[in-house]
């Protein structure tokens, strides 16, 4: 089939890649246009662009995917289907019936379940115990069309949103263009949503990435992982933001504290600041191990070699 491909960031370049392999007609790739990024504030292209131009595919960058001006463009191209996958603007009803066989996107969860922009944070920051990838017709209303395929994965103990992103692209790639091969054939059944079970996975903020010590071990190590590595979960340390990664829980006698005696401290205490383990934080019901940290203005280390240098002593307290 005649394909025109949506998407913007990392996420999507898998399924590119994966279509035009399968033998479908790459006619054109639609991506965000050139955005300052850096702290240079350098305008740069999308990952997508990148390698749609090295491709060879026609680009289109509109600062809003309608206008007559941009739907002629489309129409130009004569695709049977749009491809959407993490573009990142909404589009509008006309764009999506310019193809005769619609448009379908690929979405990073198991729909209806955390429909929206950030569902692989959400999902190991609630702590779910599985999430997927599922292909999707669209319509107007924010994820909520018919399903043509999905494929369920499990979220490990020590997965972050990073990591689970790249998994899930690769995943999502050979759905979708197992997806195009069996529409073509006449062999896809689409499978309405129970919208009354759907859950939202809304963008993430600084607010949300915030961490809050009170709440369980668990919890507080969910919400660490889900916001890892963009945009990074974050506590204040004498009134200065600090990023935090790779929780992890400690059973055994850690360094001159003792695990039991940890879970009396507040929340956010540092019960032990080791120059060779890291630091242990109280949570609400324990204590917790943070394994990596990035300072403001520094780079992302391990939180050892942070307390070896400049970083905090046992008995500070985050908040």
């Amino acid at each position: 089939m005649r394909v025109l491909f949506w998407g913007t960031p990392e996420f999507a370049l898998p399924a590119l890649g994966a279509v035009a392999e399968a033998g479908h007609e790459v006619v054109g790739v639609v991506t965000r246009p050139d955005r300052p990024r850096g702290r240079g504030r350098r305008r740069r292209r999308s990952p997508m662009r990148r390698l749609a131009e090295a491709r060879g595919y026609p680009v289109l960058t509109p600062e809003v995917p309608h206008g007559e001006a941009f739907e002629g463009a489309i129409r130009g191209l004569a695709p049977d289907v749009s491809v959407v996958v993490a573009y990142g603007c909404i589009l509008r009803r006309r764009i999506l019936d310019i193809p005769p066989r619609g448009s379908l996107n690929l979405h990073a969860s198991l729909l209806p379940a955390l429909r929206g922009a950030a569902p692989v944070n959400w999902a190991i920051a609630r702590g779910h115990a599985e999430t997927g990838v599922s292909v999707m017709r669209m319509v107007e209303a924010m994820d909520a069309g018919p399903v043509l395929a999905q494929e369920a994965v499990r979220i490990g103990a020590r997965d972050t949103a990073a990591g689970l992103s790249r998994e899930l692209a690769g995943l999502g790639a050979r759905l979708m263009a197992g997806t195009l091969g069996r529409m073509e054939a006449g062999l896809v059944l689409e499978t309405e949503q129970d919208h009354a079970a759907a859950t939202f996975a809304p963008k993430v903020d600084r607010e949300a990435a915030r961490v809050g010590w009170g709440r369980g071990g668990r919890e507080v190590a969910n919400l660490i992982r889900g916001m890892d590595d963009v945009p990074g979960a974050w506590t204040l340390l004498h009134g200065t933001p600090v990023k935090v990664f790779s929780p992890g829980f400690v059973e055994e006698r850690w360094g001159v504290t003792n695990v039991a005696e940890a879970a009396g401290h507040p929340p956010g205490r540092i019960v032990a600041a080791d120059p060779k383990r890291g630091i242990l934080v109280a949570a609400g019901d324990g204590p917790l191990r943070i394994g990596e940290v990035q300072p403001p203005g520094g780079r992302r280390m391990e939180s050892a070699a942070w307390v070896r240098g400049s970083g905090p002593r046992t008995g500070d307290r985050f908040e």
